[in-house]
């Protein structure tokens, strides 16, 4: 297995331990390829016809097209980073068999909300961020009407910015006794709105 495998094969999915920096580099790197493709392209037809007006020129500056996709992928990967190893390693510690899932960055026309994790027991949601200035009435709106489009009704949804709360609760959900039906449902949700 190559080091270039190794590194993206297990930390890959959305919701799993470092999936934002692992997304990072493979966006950057996807990039550079791309516009590295694009540009030899465009230079294998300039220095064999001696011009810029060539078969080849317009392939290279279609093959932008994808390659500046994937730039503004990067970029708005650059802008986020995985929870911390510290907080990582706490929340591993307390999460059990619960439903949950680590790097979380909810879109949204007005705001991004970048969730380090979250964890999914029936319609009881709660997550926990990093970010100080995390707004937290403004997502439960957004996430509210994202699980109400999916017919996910009902559902409580606390974010914590304090590491002892988050782990605390997270013990109490695993004693909380509920009907567990919905909670793969709401998780597929909640990956398909996140980066």
């Amino acid at each position: 297995m190559t080091q270039l495998t190794r590194m993206f094969s297990k930390e890959k999915y959305k919701g799993t331990r470092n999936y934002v920096n692992t997304q990072k580099r493979y966006e950057v790197l996807r990039t550079v390829l791309y516009f590295a493709i694009s540009l030899s392209l465009f230079f294998a037809g300039w220095i064999t016809t001696k011009s810029k007006m060539n078969l080849l020129t317009i392939v290279a500056v279609l093959g932008c097209l994808p390659a500046s996709k994937s730039a503004v992928d990067a970029i708005m990967f650059l802008r986020f980073r995985s929870c911390s190893t510290v907080a990582a390693d706490a929340i591993d510690a307390h999460v059990g068999t619960l439903t949950a899932g680590y790097d979380f960055i909810f879109t949204s026309y007005e705001k991004n909300y970048p969730v380090a994790h979250l964890a999914i027991k029936g319609n009881t949601i709660c997550g926990y961020t990093e970010d100080a200035k995390f707004e937290e009435n403004a997502f439960y709106k957004h996430i509210d009407r994202v699980l109400k489009t999916d017919r996910f009704t009902e559902t409580n949804v606390k974010i914590f910015t304090d590491l002892k709360k988050y782990t605390a609760r997270l013990d109490q959900l695993q004693a909380l006794d509920t009907d567990e039906a919905n909670t793969q449902g709401i998780l597929a949700t909640l990956k398909s709105v996140s980066l």
